[in-house]
């Protein structure tokens, strides 16, 4: 029987919606939008993330249930509630420069919250796995441009396409250059003085992966284990 309390795919589907619950309540975001309407499609996923806990079905059946469908439609009903598909530009575009840095960071949180919920039926659709990186999305992305961090000599920001959308990594890896093919971690986002970086390139030995093999946006193939190890550790953190 399947433990569906431990599964790594729940616990951080829970967790995503606890980050985008204090998120939205601390938020000050300038335009329309309809804050108590997010807030309350927010709080339904929970009850429905418990009863999965407590269902004990195998990751596929869960997939299929129809708590799975209702969080998909929590997750669409927040996005029109923020403002529709335009939402993060919406809100970038009203913020004044001073502003623009904390705002980063609060959407970045939304963001990974929305693709945790939105990828976690196709999570559980790989069946009986027990790693906390089964919690995350792995993509496989291109290198669209690369410049230095403002403030930090030993840090690189990479633009990163990942077929449905753009992303910002921050990396040390100072080789890294535009057209690489990377693997990605969608962990929460970070903060690396002033820029956000909204996930992780994986990395065997020294420097990242940059000649990864796949689809763009979809999981890398080949990837070496032990490339997973510090998304590992960086999914349990975040659910403690």
């Amino acid at each position: 029987m399947w433990d569906t309390s431990k599964d790594y795919r729940l616990l951080v589907a829970e967790k995503s919606v606890e980050l985008f619950l204090r998120t939205i309540e601390g938020a000050n975001f300038k335009g329309k939008w309809n804050k108590k309407q997010a807030l309350q499609a927010a709080r339904k996923m929970t009850s429905e993330i418990q009863t999965l806990y407590y269902s004990y079905l195998t990751p596929g059946e869960m997939a299929e249930t129809p708590q799975i469908a209702l969080l998909e439609d929590n997750g669409r009903e927040i996005t029109e509630a923020l403002g529709g598909d335009a939402w993060y530009r919406n809100f970038l575009e009203l913020a004044s420069r001073d502003e623009k840095e904390k705002l980063e960071e609060a959407l970045a949180k939304i963001k990974f919250f929305l693709n945790t919920i939105s990828g976690l039926r196709d999570r559980l659709s790989l069946g009986e796995i027990k790693d906390p990186v089964m919690g995350i999305d792995i993509k496989k992305g291109e290198i669209l441009s690369v410049s230095k961090h403002p403030h930090a000599d030993q840090l690189l920001v990479c633009n990163v396409n990942l077929q449905e959308r753009a992303i910002t990594v921050a990396t040390n890896d100072l080789e890294v250059k535009e057209g690489n093919q990377v693997a990605v971690a969608m962990l929460p986002p970070e903060v690396f003085m002033g820029i956000t970086s909204e996930g992780m390139f994986l990395g065997a030995g020294e420097g990242i992966l940059k000649d990864v093999k796949g689809d763009l946006g979809k999981i890398p193939q080949g990837i070496p284990l032990d490339a997973l190890n510090e998304a590992r550790n960086l999914v349990e953190t975040f659910l403690q």
